[in-house]
């Protein structure tokens, strides 16, 4: 049977009630499990993972969508994290018996049903994406939800890719894609100057000449009084979870800076993770049973 995992992000961090609401629509679609959900009180945004056939996960993505609609008004919503939507992003990952090409109808299906049905309107990245400059996902939301409001109707560039070009007034719009499996990979710096952060991100990540497939931003954690280097880790076999966090380590040394810790936001491949890693890069509470993927199917 053909396993497809989405892991749609939540701009909700900080109402468990809220998330529990969203949760129970989806894993009520027919066929689907949920494997995994966290929550960033910091980041203001959740992010929880299901697996199902493909034919059966784009009803749930939907069901979700439709639920984090209700819930979630962007105009109440603070955050750390960049977004654009109550929903913000909804990527489809090919696992087991399924084409990259397949989650990509799957995405567009999503998609033009978005548009239609809820009057969100819809972005396409990565896989997904219908025009080059939308391949990245921070070149779609880098803007924001506030700037975008403005600029999507008067900017024949920012327009939707579904949907008019309107955002929802409280859900604003989802940016939905497929892509190769991405590990979000974070690592607490002992110092509360975010602007070292932000520089060490920009110094790591692939589009500024760092690592390849690593994808940066910096932040400060009002929770745990300390900046973070945020990162998806976009391909694991060229740039490993150690390598990274090593180059961070070095890069924050040279400024009198320690590293605190790292952590796992949702789950790794078994292969991302070897013998010792985890204790090497000081992973925060990590749980093979609970963060491996292969684990959990």
């Amino acid at each position: 049977m053909s396993i497809v995992e989405c892991v749609p992000n939540f701009s909700e961090g900080r109402r468990p009630e809220v998330v529990d609401r969203i949760v129970a629509e989806l894993a009520g679609a027919p066929g689907v499990r949920v494997i995994d959900r966290s929550m960033d009180p910091g980041h203001n945004r959740a992010v929880v993972t299901f697996v199902g056939s493909d034919r059966e996960v784009g009803e749930a993505a939907f069901r979700a969508i439709r639920a984090a609609a209700r819930e979630i008004d962007l105009r109440q919503h603070t955050g750390e994290h960049p977004r654009i939507g109550a929903t913000d992003v909804v990527p489809f990952v090919p696992i087991a018996d399924v084409t990259l090409e397949r989650c990509v109808e799957i995405a567009h299906a999503l998609g033009e049903r978005v548009a239609r049905e809820l009057s969100i309107p819809v972005y396409f990245y990565e896989a997904a994406a219908l025009k080059p400059a939308r391949k990245n996902l921070p070149d779609v939301r880098n803007i924001g939800f506030e700037k975008l409001r403005l600029a999507v109707a008067a900017d024949p560039e920012r327009a939707p890719d579904r949907g008019q070009a309107a955002l929802h007034p409280s859900a604003g719009a989802t940016v939905i894609g497929a892509r190769r499996f991405l590990i979000a990979f974070n690592v607490n710096l002992e110092t509360t100057d975010v602007a070292l952060a932000k520089q060490i991100a920009k110094q790591i990540r692939e589009k500024d000449g760092g690592l390849p497939g690593i994808k940066a931003m910096g932040f400060f954690l009002d929770d745990l009084q300390c900046a973070q280097v945020s990162m998806n880790v976009c391909d694991f076999e060229r740039t490993g979870l150690e390598r990274v966090f090593g180059e961070i380590e070095r890069l924050a040394g040279e400024r009198g800076v320690a590293i605190r810790e790292s952590e796992l936001v949702g789950l790794s491949p078994r292969a991302a993770l070897g013998p010792g890693t985890a204790a090497r890069v000081r992973l925060r509470g990590f749980d093979p049973k609970r963060q491996i993927v292969e684990e959990l199917l």
